[in-house]
């Protein structure tokens, strides 16, 4: 009979190794899986996996799909480590931009260096309003955040809905749903070669999170609270305001992440505005141990399997839901490495009477 073992002493050299891992069972088990669908397997493991990283036109789009995904995964990451489990960070995404949208139009006819950074601070601010919803919920009345914060996610996207259908609408976009598309003077600048000015932005942040949680007493509380609560009390560290602070860190990042996409690869708000991004940050975050730069490398593989898939459409012919598998399958073999790094298999005779 097989039973898990606690280690004594997990392996530091698997810990970082599983991710790895992780990546490689996706691609091996992956190709056989739609190699039995009837697929060429193996070639859609190469053309999403490989091909974006081995075709340089092709980096630009990379770093364009990374960008918000290594802001989330960034702010929920704040959270994770402090035991805060914001599964919500989709609908902050939305409602960030959303923000950004309402600045966007209000100022629409109006011209001035002032009006991105305006709703910059408005997607922000809108990601932590909505963020800081659960963080009530749960210090106030103890409820539970994964549940608060995801149900959330759904009244922002019918928000969405509801705006570009009704007062956002576009009075001259032939019936469409979508607002008006934004001026120069809202838009995030582009960089010739690396694209929206969200890419390097999105490094600067994570880098500014790595040295918070590794070289501040702010981010040693976080920590502490996160793994050892009796020990953070004793230490007279709040663990409300650390809820309140991780929250409102992931939310904040997620909201200007919302922003950055609206101000820059869409230019105006639309219905197809979710992408999932706030959920794949959470795999992002995990397969990046939770580490900011972790996060970087993690994001990139993550926005690899979007740009990989999205050309495995048309020139393999697999179905859109391929990324998402892909993708799941990460999340799996991740967790079950994990499982095998802190755990051993035995195998034990049954003894019978």
């Amino acid at each position: 009979m097989l039973e898990l073992e606690r280690r004594k002493v997990p392996s530091r050299t698997m810990i970082w190794l599983a991710p790895v891992l992780a990546v490689l069972a996706t691609m091996v088990v992956g190709g056989l899986v739609f190699s039995a669908l009837g697929y060429d397997g193996f070639a859609a493991v190469r053309a999403i996996f490989i091909d974006p990283l081995i075709t340089l036109r092709k980096w630009q789009d990379l770093g364009l799909k990374a960008a918000p995904l290594v802001m989330i995964a960034t702010g929920l990451a704040i959270g994770f480590r402090a035991n805060v489990w914001n599964i919500g960070a989709e609908g902050q995404y939305v409602v960030g931009g959303l923000a950004g949208t309402g600045v966007a139009l209000a100022t629409w006819e109006m011209t001035g260096w002032w009006i991105l950074p305006l709703m910059c601070i408005a997607g922000a601010l809108a990601g932590m309003a909505w963020a800081g919803i659960p963080a009530l919920l749960r210090t106030r009345f103890n409820v539970n955040e994964i549940l608060s914060s995801l149900m959330l996610t759904y009244v922002a996207v019918q928000l969405l809905y509801y705006m570009v259908n009704g007062p956002w609408k576009d009075p001259d976009g032939f019936n469409f749903p979508q607002t008006r598309i934004f001026t120069d003077a809202q838009m995030l600048p582009y960089l010739s070669g690396i694209g929206y000015l969200n890419v390097p932005l999105a490094l600067v942040i994570s880098l500014v999170v790595w040295f918070l949680m590794a070289r501040t007493m702010l981010g040693f509380q976080i920590r502490v609270v996160g793994a050892a609560p009796m020990a953070a009390r004793y230490g007279g560290f709040s663990q409300r305001r650390t809820i309140w602070l991780a929250l409102l860190a992931g939310g904040g990042l997620a909201g200007l992440a919302g922003l950055f996409e609206a101000a820059g690869p869409f230019g105006q708000m639309v219905p197809a505005f979710p992408t999932g991004y706030g959920f794949t940050a959470i795999i992002v975050a995990f397969l990046g141990r939770l580490h900011p730069l972790g996060i970087l490398a993690a994001g990139i593989i993550l926005a690899v399997t979007y740009v990989g898939g999205e050309a495995s459409q048309s020139s393999l012919g697999l179905p859109s839901a391929a990324t998402g598998v892909f993708q799941s399958m990460m999340l799996f073999f991740l967790l079950a490495a994990d499982v095998l790094v802190g755990w051993r298999l035995r195998l034990r005779r049954r003894v019978t009477e």
